[in-house]
C-alpha cells in the first residue's frame, strides 16, 4: 500500500516535447519576431568582430610603443654616439604606429567611439607617452594634446586609382583620429616614469644637469594633477600616487647630487641611485 494515498502515475501527467524534437517546420521564419531577432544576431555579431579587431591592433601599438620607449632611453647611454640617430629611427617607429591607429580611425568611422574607447584605449595611452618622451627629449616641454591629434590627421588612398592607373585622380578624403582628454592625462601619468628612469640614466652617464631639469618638469607636471585631484576620472586620481613616488625619487636624487654629490665620484653615482629607481612592470619586458 503507498504511504499518502494514491498517487497518480507518470502516463496520467502530459508528456512535455522536448526542444530537439520539434520540428524545424514549427518555427515560422517569416514571423516579424523571428526576423528581428535574425537582424540582432547579425549586428551583435559585426560589433564583436569588430572590437576583437580594434583589441588586436591596441596590443600592437601598445607593443610598438614600448619598443619605442626603450629605444629612446638609449639617448641616456653612453655607447651611443649620435642621440639624433636614436631620434630618427624612433620617427621611423612611430610612424608605423600611427598607421596602426589610422586602422582603428578606419574601423570607427561611422561608430560612436566611446562603444569601443576600453578596446583600444590601452594602446592609445601607450602611444601618447612615446610620444611625449620623444618631444621632451627633442624640446624639454611636454606635448600638447593638439599636437598629438595633429599628427593623427591620415589621407585614405583613392581606390580607383589603384583599379585604373589611367583614371583622373579624385580628392582623396580625410581622415582623422581624435585622442580623448582622458587617455591624453593617463599617458602623461605615465610617461613620469619614464622620465624618473632617464633621471638614473644620466646620472650613470655622468649628466648632473638634466636629473634637474627633469626634477622642475615633473614638478609641473605633479601640480597639474593636483588641481584635478579627485574631481578627474577615477583613473586619473589612481595614477597620481604614482606619479608622486616618481617625483620623490627625483627630488631625492636631486637632493644627494646637491649634498653628496662631490663627495661620490661620478661613475659611482650610478650605483648609489640604481637601488632607488622604479622597477619596470613585468608587461613591459617586450623586445
Amino acid at each position: 500500500m503507498e504511504d499518502g494515498g494514491s498517487r497518480k502515475r507518470k502516463q496520467d501527467f502530459p508528456q512535455v516535447q522536448k526542444p530537439e524534437d520539434r520540428q524545424d517546420s514549427d518555427v515560422n521564419s517569416s514571423s516579424p519576431v523571428i526576423t528581428a531577432f535574425k537582424t540582432f544576431q547579425l549586428e551583435l555579431d559585426t560589433r564583436h568582430d569588430k572590437y576583437e579587431r580594434l583589441v588586436k591592433l591596441s596590443r600592437d601599438i601598445t607593443i610598438e610603443s614600448k619598443r619605442t620607449i626603450f629605444l629612446l632611453h638609449r639617448v641616456t647611454s653612453p655607447s651611443v654616439p649620435s642621440a639624433e640617430e636614436v631620434l630618427a629611427e624612433s620617427d621611423a617607429k612611430l610612424d608605423g604606429v600611427r598607421q596602426k591607429i589610422k586602422q582603428i580611425a578606419e574601423e570607427l568611422q561611422g561608430e560612436d567611439l566611446y562603444q569601443f574607447h576600453k578596446a583600444f584605449t590601452p594602446g592609445i595611452q601607450e602611444y601618447v607617452e612615446a610620444v611625449s618622451f620623444q618631444h621632451f627629449i627633442k624640446h624639454r616641454t611636454l606635448i600638447s594634446l593638439e599636437d598629438v591629434n595633429t599628427r593623427l590627421v591620415f589621407l585614405q588612398e583613392d581606390k580607383s586609382e589603384a583599379k585604373d592607373p589611367s583614371a583622373e585622380p579624385q580628392e582623396r578624403e580625410v581622415l582623422a583620429f581624435q585622442v580623448t582628454p582622458i587617455d591624453y592625462l593617463l599617458g602623461v601619468a605615465d610617461l613620469t616614469g619614464e622620465l624618473m628612469r632617464m633621471c638614473i640614466g644620466s646620472v650613470g652617464n655622468g649628466d648632473i644637469d638634466t636629473p634637474f631639469q627633469l626634477s622642475q618638469f615633473l614638478q609641473q607636471i605633479h601640480d597639474g594633477f593636483s588641481y584635478i585631484g579627485n574631481t578627474g576620472p577615477y583613473e586619473v586620481s589612481k595614477k597620481l600616487h604614482t606619479l608622486r613616488q616618481s617625483l620623490a625619487k627625483v627630488e631625492d636624487a636631486c637632493y644627494t647630487l646637491r649634498v653628496r654629490g662631490s663627495e661620490i665620484p661620478k661613475h659611482m653615482l650610478a650605483d648609489v641611485f640604481a637601488g632607488r629607481a622604479m622597477p619596470m612592470d613585468p608587461d613591459e619586458g617586450v623586445a
